[in-house]
């Protein structure tokens, strides 16, 4: 009992939180609840002039008060339908109006999580949540809560004309309600937990096909096909189960309610004909009260759709504000804004985790000189890419301090710190637009001319000028109409017109055959010239000239040195270097 206490506690809170974001609208909303209390006013008004007609122009003929209402009746009904048509339009604004400004929300959350948020969270769910669940949300305002309250003032009204009318038949016409609540209060308890089912259904079912569409390459390598198929079919099946206990209750619930109306009517019948006869009732009353019923009983089956709608709104509303509560950004309490970084950095004694303290980075110490370019080589897990993501404060370290131009980057206002260090990464994401696009990302203060100079410098001009459409050629989604080394030529076009201060290439040449490699070694020439850089390589070819080189090794500083210094010191770095050179003989 308590349970069901809380949880409906629970409901009335988040349906106040829903409504919120009414409030930018409010006068729209009100003027709709006008709306839906006039329908609830004119609508029952038909019957009780239809009553009004058979008594007093039928039964007693009157042709011409039989013309006068006809004509009030189709006027109404015409008013009716012109109110119905603005308020469904209104409603409808209303939710969609909300909804936009929900989703800018949710969406403006999510891009600012931290990257340890992504490691942990499929995107299917969260595509689930920024669209499939927000556009439900829309409902509870388009079909449901001011619907509802139209219903239950259309009852209430209906419920009044009946009792003005003949408070006898109305009292024998509602014996079957008390059957009704109980139905209907036994339906809603099962469904909400059924529609509950049916979002995780749906949220699964997104992951699952988001994650295997886009590794759909590894999948058909190692000839998985049938067993992926096997566990989508299983999902499904969880799915379709989900949605056929929604359809089991209403399948149940709607009967219930077209049974007890034909009672109620059949009642009516009996008890009002009985006392047509005696002349204790007319015939309008009669048949109004036919029609009553019917008006009674439709708002009732109408308010249960309008219950599920609701429910629907609510179970989806409540994961959305999972999203919107969650404690995933990183903590920007910089103020300082830097136009320009000179470009020194200082590792001093850093420690870092991505989970607890399994540590990633170990008393990480180094320091990089303005304009210098240094390279960090080591075996794969030694902590190279983990040392760039604290940089931009992708990730924030645990203990000891990292420094730019002798303040701490904590210090420095995260947007503008970003803006100052370009990263360009091993595995280059290009969006489903054009080159121009994709280089500027929609930054109106960088020129067309801008670009083209860049690529001139970088060496990628050529090849685009050979695409069709040139700089508007749309490279499809993740740039899989180009090749790995024109997709990292264009992310260093990318990295030189927002012109950073610091410069950090991960893995830049590792993927690409070797003419795009000497293409790109003459592209990053251009990008470090007078720039702090970082470099992150496996191929030691590419680093030699570089000033500094610091290998890692789990996480730790093993050596610092120039190429010549470090070979000389016959230790880990000669060690990677002659592995490298004798599989590159061997091959």
């Amino acid at each position: 009992m308590a349970n069901s206490v809380s949880g409906r506690a629970f409901d009335v809170s988040l349906f106040k939180r829903v409504m919120r974001y009414v409030r930018p609208y409010n006068k729209l909303f009100y003027l709709t609840g006008a709306l839906t209390i006039l329908l609830a006013i004119l609508t029952p008004l038909r019957p009780y002039l239809i009553q009004y007609t058979v008594d007093n122009a039928i039964v007693k003929p009157n042709g011409q008060l039989l013309i006068t209402l006809t004509i009030v009746m189709v006027s109404i009904l015409i008013v009716e339908g012109g109110v119905q048509f603005i308020q469904t339009y209104m409603a409808n604004k209303v939710g969609q109006s909300v909804i936009k400004d929900l989703r800018n929300e949710t969406y403006d959350k999510i891009v600012n999580f931290k990257l340890k948020y992504f490691d942990r969270t499929p995107i299917g769910r969260l595509v689930t949540r920024a669209v499939s669940d927000i556009e439900t949300i829309s409902e509870i305002f388009s079909q449901g809560i001011l619907i509802i309250v139209g219903d239950i003032l259309k009852l209430v009204v209906v419920i009044g004309f009946m009792f003005y009318i003949d408070w006898r038949l109305t009292l024998f016409s509602l014996v079957p309600i008390p059957l009704l609540i109980i139905a209907t209060n036994i339906f809603k308890n099962y469904i909400k937990a059924a529609f509950q089912d049916v979002r995780n259904a749906v949220s699964n079912l997104n992951s699952f096909v988001q994650e295997h569409i886009t590794g759909m390459n590894i999948v058909q390598i190692f000839n998985q096909e049938k067993r992926e198929h096997k566990r989508f079919s299983d999902i499904n099946k969880e799915h379709m189960k989900a949605h056929i206990r929604t359809v089991w209750a209403n399948s149940i619930f709607f009967p219930v309610v077209e049974i007890l109306s034909a009672t109620s009517i059949a009642l009516l019948v009996w008890w009002g004909s009985k006392s047509v006869i005696q002349g204790e009732a007319s015939l309008g009353n009669l048949v109004a009260f036919i029609l009553y019923i019917y008006m009674l009983f439709r708002p009732i089956r109408q308010l249960a759709d309008r219950f599920n709608v609701l429910q629907m709104g609510m179970v989806a509303s409540e994961r959305v504000f999972k999203v919107l509560d969650t404690d995933a950004r990183i903590e920007d309490s910089g103020d300082k804004i830097p136009s320009y970084l000179k470009g020194k950095i200082e590792f001093d004694h850093v420690w870092f985790a991505y989970e607890g303290e399994d540590w990633i980075l170990k008393d990480l110490t180094f320091d990089v000189s303005k304009g210098e370019t240094v390279a960090f080589v080591g075996e794969t897990g030694a902590g190279k890419t983990s040392v760039i993501n604290l940089l931009s404060r992708f990730y924030e370290f645990q203990k000891g301090s990292i420094t730019i131009d002798r303040e701490d980057i904590r210090t420095y206002d995260l947007a503008k710190l970003r803006e100052r260090v370009g990263v360009v990464l091993q595995d280059v994401f290009l969006f489903s637009d054009s080159i121009y696009n994709n280089i500027t990302l929609y930054n109106d203060s960088i020129s067309k001319e801008k670009v083209i100079e860049a690529s001139k410098l970088v060496g990628a001009h050529e090849f685009i000028m050979k695409l069709p459409g040139n700089y508007d050629f749309n490279v499809r989604e993740r740039g899989g109409m180009l090749s790995v080394g024109q997709r990292q030529l264009i992310a260093f076009i990318r990295a030189y017109v927002y012109d950073p201060s610091i410069l950090v290439l991960d893995e830049a040449t590792s993927s690409v055959d070797t003419e795009s490699e000497m293409m790109i070694q003459r592209a990053i020439e251009v990008l470090t010239k007078g720039r702090t850089s970082i470099v992150i390589a496996h191929r030691l070819a590419t680093i030699q000239n570089a000033d500094k080189i610091i290998v890692l090794d789990k996480g730790r500083v093993m050596e610092i040195g120039n190429h010549q210094e470090l070979l000389k010191k016959d230790g880990h770095y000669k060690t990677l270097y002659e592995l490298q050179f004798s599989d590159a003989e061997e091959k």
